[in-house]
């Protein structure tokens, strides 16, 4: 079982630097995820055995393992104490449980110089890659704008930003227009309409930031990875109960949670789809997100939940520059699998974008009846 990193980690040693219980019965590599090395750890301590996740953490990626956990500890323990007090029956089922070193600390850096974090298994729950039904939708948004609320009395200080400007859309047109000049790799005349898409709305990008700055919009903690595989749901009842993937758990605008969500669950057709043809936005699917969402966002202001759709659709965007700047780079950030692949998805961005314009005024009026319900 050789980590990304390329060797076979000494389990044993490693969970012993954890506060488990018990002895090490089994370590299996567990779920499908692209960043960090995850494996499902089974500890004999009691009957039936107890299952931890322990993940090698991408230092890479995120390049100061202990301000993520630090941030996820924060978090997490904040959610705890709120669940405990309403006197939740489970409170392990429905926050990440993180478990700590024998140091009190929340990562372990060993000999090799990777970061390893552990959390409590979260029985009898599971993941969706995609949308298989509107119920799915539902219970997705509504878990995030819970775990909005759950976070939006955090007291200070402020929680570390782990990757600097993530939402900073007119940024990301700078480096998109600054990508075209250069040209380093003479693909710029080939998407002359994909440049042209983004110069037509590109006047829009810094709507959110404005009305920020101008205090219209509140800075809030945010998620800032809405995919509906983030949002463990429950085996029996579909409930979702426990948000997952906490790196990114940082101040930002609740919108552009929602935003992404929108933008990852409504899509009819892959990200990478090649045939923009068979990309749209699911307007019953964006129904279902928009009501789980609003049941229990009460918290939003009336700027927030004047630019729920824009939200939608300025991400999207967002996205596809960043496919189109990475294109035009070289595909230098995202991996692909095929020539033109970061160029399909830029297009499909794109497409989903153009979808979500056609629909807004039925958008708009599904947001308008979703909040007098």
């Amino acid at each position: 079982m050789e980590t990304e990193a390329g060797s076979t980690p000494d389990f044993k040693t490693l969970v012993s630097r954890f506060r488990t219980r018990g002895d090490l019965i089994s370590v299996q590599p567990h779920g499908s995820g692209h960043i960090n090395d995850t494996f499902k750890v089974t500890v004999d301590s009691v009957n039936p055995p107890v299952h931890y996740l322990l993940q090698r953490m991408n230092h890479r990626i995120f390049k100061d393992p202990p301000a993520v956990m630090d941030n996820i500890v924060r978090v997490t323990h904040h959610i705890r104490n709120k669940l405990s007090d309403s006197g939740c029956a489970d409170v392990t089922r429905h926050v990440l449980w993180v478990v700590m070193t024998r140091d009190g600390l929340g990562c372990h850096c060993d000999p090799q110089g990777n970061w390893w974090r552990m959390y409590r298994f979260v029985e009898g729950a599971r993941t969706y890659d995609k949308v298989e039904h509107v119920g799915q939708a539902f219970e997705a948004a509504r878990a995030f704008a819970r775990f909005q609320f759950m976070v939006a009395d955090l007291p200070a200080p402020r929680l570390h930003e782990t990757i600097p400007h993530f939402h900073d859309t007119p940024m990301r047109v700078r480096a998109l227009m600054e990508a075209v000049r250069r040209d380093s790799f003479n693909r710029a005349g080939e998407v002359k309409a994909e440049i042209e898409f983004v110069e037509r709305r590109a006047a829009l990008c810094g709507r959110l930031l404005e009305r920020h700055a101008r205090g219209e919009i509140p800075e809030r903690i945010t998620h800032n990875d809405t995919k509906i595989n983030n949002v463990m749901l429950d085996e029996k009842t579909g409930e979702g109960v426990c948000v997952v993937d906490l790196d990114t758990v940082m101040p930002g605008l609740a919108l552009y949670d929602f935003g992404d969500l929108i933008r990852s669950a409504t899509a009819s057709a892959p990200e990478d789809e090649p045939d923009c043809g068979k990309i749209r936005m699911r307007i019953d699917v964006f129904e279902a997100l928009v009501r789980g969402y609003l049941s229990e966002a009460g918290f939003l202001n009336t700027a927030e939940r004047e630019e729920l759709v824009f939200s939608a659709r300025l991400i999207t965007l967002m996205i596809g520059m960043r496919f189109l700047t990475d294109y035009l780079q070289g595909d230098t950030y995202f991996k692909i699998t095929r020539p033109r692949h970061n160029f399909d998805r830029c297009r499909g961005q794109f497409k989903l974008v153009q979808s979500m314009e056609d629909q807004t005024d039925a958008m708009e009026r599904l947001v308008a009846d979703s909040l007098t319900e």
